[in-house]
Formats: C-alpha cells, sequence, structure tokens
C-alpha cells in the first residue's frame, strides 16, 4: 500500500495498523480519524470482520467509510462485510499494475465524496 500511494503521488496520509487490535486501538484516541479505512479480511489478533463489526457498531467512528481490501473470493465474506455495513468491497489482484489501479480508482472515488477532506 505504501509502494503504491508513493507511486501515485497522492494527497492522502497512511496510517498503518500492523493487526486489528492497533488499529482499534489507534481508533478509540478519536484524536486523529481517518477519512477512509482500508481493512484486510486476514489479520491477526482480530479478524477484519471482528473489526468491521466493533467500528459499525460504535457510534463515535462507524461514520467512517470502509473497504475491504482482501484475497477472499467467498460469497460469504462478501454477503457478511455489506450485512455489517462496509462500503466496498475490492479483490486484490494478482498483478501489481492491475492492483494500482484499483486502488488509484477507490481513492479518487472516496477523495471527491464530501465525507473527505485533505
Amino acid at each position: 500500500m505504501k509502494r503504491t500511494l508513493s507511486f501515485l503521488d497522492l494527497p492522502h496520509n497512511l496510517v498503518e495498523a500492523k493487526n486489528g487490535e492497533i488499529a482499534l486501538n489507534i481508533l478509540e484516541e478519536k484524536t486523529n480519524l481517518p477519512d477512509l479505512i482500508l481493512l484486510d479480511l486476514n489479520m491477526p489478533k482480530v479478524s477484519g470482520i471482528e473489526f468491521l463489526t466493533i467500528l459499525k457498531n460504535s457510534d463515535a467512528i462507524k461514520h467512517i467509510p470502509t473497504v475491504i481490501l482482501t484475497t477472499s473470493d467467498h460469497q460469504k465474506d462478501l454477503e457478511e462485510c455489506f450485512k455489517i455495513g462496509v462500503s466496498g468491497y475490492i479483490l486484490k489482484p494478482l498483478k501489481y499494475d492491475d492492483y494500482v489501479k484499483k486502488i488509484e480508482a477507490v481513492l479518487a472515488y472516496w477523495s471527491i465524496n464530501e465525507l473527505i477532506k485533505y
């Protein structure tokens, strides 16, 4: 993700969490909430679906758009994420160039959204 953002030269600030537990701790601080969360389903400590459930059950942070970036093409995962309230579900492609195009499209879309501020 860092390499892709630097390649695209977009004005986004990336905050990375090594696992879902750390990400939740960052969000609990509520000092610098993100405009967009890019979330993998396969994370250590707290799975992506568990993280999404906690996020969407919190009045303070449930408004943050959350897009799943995953290799899981299981219909069950897709349906569960949308039931919980995910904003988008993107399959990670095998080719890096395709990945860059998808990330660029996601960030372009959310950059024109009224919730996003630079």
